[in-house]
């Protein structure tokens, strides 16, 4: 499927480092384009779709599109905002700006007289649109079911991975503070010696500035004689990432603070069992006892205690995450996520 020369529609990702929104981007785009006259705009991507420049995009707009009043632009982040701004308020161009809303705090004052000046904003959680006045529609982010699906035997891909140990369970997303690796690290140093059986790895880059955080925590679990049973893998391609996800029984998530939290969503698809910290979207997703545990943010202590109740009884475990995969299915699917990011595009265009 290829962009349309003439789009009604252009979603942007003005940003060079791959981060959670380039995910969501990745993953909706190739979608969208069997459902609307719509372009790309950025960093080019996994899913093979060319993106556009700015200027090319401001170009293309400058006359609304084939059999509409306008074209929309669809926005992420403060600068995108910024230039669609520019775009319809100082060039005059013919265009409504749409943009996706994740954050669960107040906005700075800046940001939220961007998003103020929107023509439409999704918010992706009651809690984030609780901190946006001008929310249009709660729509959750959505997964690719097609390719985070679960593996035919969990059991022989984790042993595919070469890792000791029957069963894998797995932390996602950078390595720092914010993210709670350390609390993970301080939950496996409590948990795994209860646990023979199991693995843990860390998925994640770390970054230059969060280098040394990364090495004091190796230390601790060198200190703890677990460096054979926690496993820093460092960043997983994009492109890979489904397949750690599909060797784990276990999915952990246990940031500090999350605006949504794609991970363990992706993780469940695949079939794992989840334990998350209370922030994001993890209460959405969990269901304590049938699909996985919810502890507080911080908790290491808690969070250990909550991994060993899932996995003492690695059946029990592999039965939540089939409870995992259906909630997903039946509630953050990318297609519904498509459906619902169109009945806002259809809003805009009827409205004119």
């Amino acid at each position: 499927m290829h962009p349309s020369a003439d789009p009604e529609v252009i979603v942007f990702n003005l940003k060079h480092r791959y981060t959670g929104v380039s995910a969501t981007v990745n993953a909706l785009v190739p979608l969208q384009l069997g459902q609307w006259r719509l372009a790309y705009c950025g960093t080019p991507l996994s899913n093979g779709v060319p993106g556009m420049r700015l200027k090319e995009a401001i170009r293309l707009s400058r006359q609304p599109a084939a059999g509409r009043p306008f074209r929309i632009w669809h926005v992420r982040r403060d600068h995108e905002m910024m230039a669609g701004l520019w775009a319809r308020d100082v060039l005059r161009l013919p265009i409504k700006l749409m943009f996706t809303s994740a954050a669960q705090h107040r906005h700075g004052w800046f940001p939220r007289w961007l998003i103020s000046r929107m023509d439409a904003v999704i918010s992706t959680t009651p809690k984030a649109a609780s901190c946006v006045p001008n929310t249009t529609a709660v729509v959750p982010h959505g997964i690719d079911l097609s390719r985070f699906s679960p593996p035919p035997d969990k059991l022989q891909a984790w042993a595919d991975s070469g890792l000791p140990g029957k069963y894998g369970i797995g932390v996602f997303g950078r390595v720092r503070d914010d993210k709670g690796t350390d609390v993970f690290v301080d939950a496996m140093i409590a948990a795994l010696p209860h646990l023979p059986d199991a693995t843990a790895v860390i998925a994640g880059l770390a970054q230059p500035k969060h280098q040394a955080y990364q090495q004091a925590l190796k230390d601790k679990i060198a200190a703890a004689g677990l460096s054979e049973r926690i496993v820093f893998l460092g960043e997983v391609p994009a492109g890979e990432v489904h397949r750690w996800y599909q060797r784990c029984l276990l999915c952990v998530a246990c940031p500090r603070y999350e605006p949504f939290g794609l991970t363990p969503f992706e993780a469940a698809a695949t079939g794992c069992a989840v334990v998350c910290s209370r922030t994001g979207a993890f209460e959405e997703l969990v269901r304590p006892g049938e699909n996985g545990d919810l502890v507080d943010t911080g908790d290491a202590a808690g969070l250990a205690e909550a991994v060993q109740r899932v996995m003492r009884d690695p059946e029990a475990a592999r039965r939540m995450g089939e409870a995992a995969r259906e909630r997903v299915v039946a509630h953050f699917s990318l297609a519904q996520e498509a459906a619902g990011i169109g009945r806002v595009y259809e809003r805009l265009f009827a409205a004119a």
